[in-house]
């Protein structure tokens, strides 16, 4: 179920749900000429994290192969500094939405959550 279109559109928004959220975290929270190098630096940061480990049973090759937990884990790291950003940032609606979201899209993709265990 994991390569099914509508879960890869999903998949694909909720990424793009982290880096806003990061970047808009640092937009409310922050002051001065660090709330603009946080705002354009965290998102970077984060795709680049996503994009650069990976793992090479799962959508193509990345700068870095990491074994699948340690995937699992990123990935569960930047979903959760997502949802903390929004909730951080005054919006704790956004956050329960994004997380459960996040946890419906991850219960759909079982079995690629199977397949990074296994590698």
């Amino acid at each position: 179920m994991s390569t099914h279109p509508f879960n890869l559109a999903v998949r694909f928004l909720l990424e793009l749900a982290i880096l806003f959220s990061v970047g808009y975290w640092a937009w409310k929270t922050q002051q001065g000429w660090l709330r603009y190098v946080l705002m354009a630096g965290l998102p970077l940061v984060a795709a680049a994290a996503w994009g650069i480990f990976r793992v090479p049973a799962d959508h193509g090759h990345g700068l870095v192969e990491v074994p699948g937990i340690l995937r699992l884990v990123l990935e569960l790291l930047l979903f959760s500094a997502a949802g903390w950003c929004l909730k951080s940032a005054g919006q704790p609606g956004w956050a329960t939405i994004f997380i459960l979201i996040s946890v419906i899209h991850y219960a759909v993709s079982y079995d690629r959550i199977l397949l990074l265990l296994k590698n």
